[in-house]
């Protein structure tokens, strides 16, 4: 009988801890809220990049949202075969409604067009604008929603979203990155984007092609096979949780550990799990220099308070942190040692890490990791360095809150 009691107290003792990280967390989100006033953005710093050659492609990097939507529409007016387009979140709007429009447009010229959206990343679209027309054989669309029968409730690998961002037209133009489509992304938003035009775009028309058959109805099923071919220099790594396999992390985790002299690296959300965070600790404290960017102010308050409660670790193993100011930074990049780069969809918490569908795109090549360097100086311009004197100078209370709020890390 005393184990049984011993049991209960333990177990009270964590549905305590949890009920109070819920509430701080929501009292949190709900002041963050309330404060929040909308404030006109003059702009943010951003480059117009060159494209550049790697191997069998041709790469352009995409710093600011209007550029890139204009690049995206431009490739589907000279689709001729196929576009497949996927959105973690495709916003009713006027961008949204662009979008829309061409599709539709390029559908009744006879071209194949295939839609996939995320069904939680779009549930506060109006339904008029979710509505596409039926009565083109040409036009495809499917809402990704991974809990379809009453028994996926208990698989615990239904519970994700498919977060990636791509559009792949002929399978010879690709893009994608961490911009979701809507007047908010194209103006307010510093996000990162790749376009590829050459074999590499085939690879990500296969990757869009697979998930799509998996979530689709048998007849709508893509039959249509762009040939890939085997580039060291140009990788697409997937997460799938259905299959269980999760690369990118490993990616990130591989690439750190292999570090000698510096390591750049910019994230929306930075939860990252103690693998990962001890990577980063020990390349800082073999010398490397580890400069690591998040927003300072993103849009969901509590992965901001989240990712504080990691800030007095790195920087006591040496890494250099800087908060982005004045917009929200969404971009999920990294470069290492001026040669290897990674750009794509995934957030290094644990919902991309080991969870929801994400996309990023691994490149060996010195001038796009030299570009890469530049936006990152660039980003700085707008940032703020937080050093351990200012931090360790926060108030009592914030500090506090940031401790109680510690066991939602599991969750996100």
């Amino acid at each position: 009988m005393h184990g049984e009691y011993v049991a209960l107290a333990i177990l009270g003792l964590i549905v305590a801890s949890l009920l109070v990280s819920l509430i701080t967390g929501l009292t949190l989100t709900v002041v963050a809220t309330l404060r929040k006033r909308r404030k006109p953005i003059a702009g943010f710093p951003h480059l117009h990049l060159p494209e550049m050659t790697v191997g069998e492609n041709s790469l352009r990097i995409y710093s600011q949202g209007r550029e890139l939507y204009d690049a995206m529409l431009a490739a589907i007016a000279y689709a001729r075969e196929s576009v497949y387009l996927e959105a973690f979140i495709l916003n009713g709007d006027a961008v949204g409604k662009e979008f829309k429009k061409h599709l539709i447009a390029k559908a009744t010229e006879g071209v194949e067009v295939y839609i996939l959206c995320d069904w939680f990343g779009n549930f506060l679209a109006s339904w008029r604008f979710k509505r596409f027309p039926r009565n083109l054989s040409t036009l495809h669309v499917v809402r990704y929603r991974s809990i379809r029968r009453p028994w996926h409730l208990l698989d615990p690998r239904r519970y994700v979203v498919d977060h990636r961002k791509l559009l792949v037209v002929d399978g010879h133009i690709a893009f994608l990155g961490g911009y979701n489509l809507g007047a908010l992304f194209a103006t307010d938003w510093r996000d990162t984007h790749v376009r590829i035009r050459g074999a590499a775009a085939a690879d990500l028309a296969y990757t869009f092609a697979t998930l799509w058959n998996n979530v689709c109805p048998a007849s709508a099923r893509i039959t249509r096979h762009y040939p890939r071919t085997l580039d060291p220099l140009v990788s697409v790594w997937t997460t799938d949780a259905l299959r269980m396999t999760f690369p990118i992390r490993n990616l990130y985790i591989r690439a750190i550990d292999r570090a000698e002299r510096q390591i750049l690296l910019t994230n929306a959300y930075f939860i990252p799990d103690r693998m990962l965070l001890r990577a980063l600790k020990a390349a800082a404290r073999r010398g490397v220099d580890v400069q690591i960017l998040v927003p300072w102010v993103s849009n969901h308050v509590l992965a901001d308070w989240l990712a504080r409660g990691y800030f007095t670790g790195c920087l006591r193993a040496g890494i250099r942190l800087f908060g982005y100011r004045k917009a929200m930074i969404h971009a999920k990049t990294c470069v290492v040692d001026g040669a290897w780069t990674t750009i794509g969809t995934a957030n290094l918490d644990r919902l991309s890490s080991v969870g929801n569908y994400e996309i990023n795109l691994e490149i060996y090549s010195p001038e796009v990791a030299q570009q890469m360097s530049e936006l990152f100086e660039c980003d700085k311009t707008n940032s703020a360095e937080i050093d351990m004197q200012r931090w360790r100078a926060r108030p009592w209370h914030v500090k506090l809150s940031e401790s109680v709020i510690l066991p939602l890390r599991i969750f996100l």
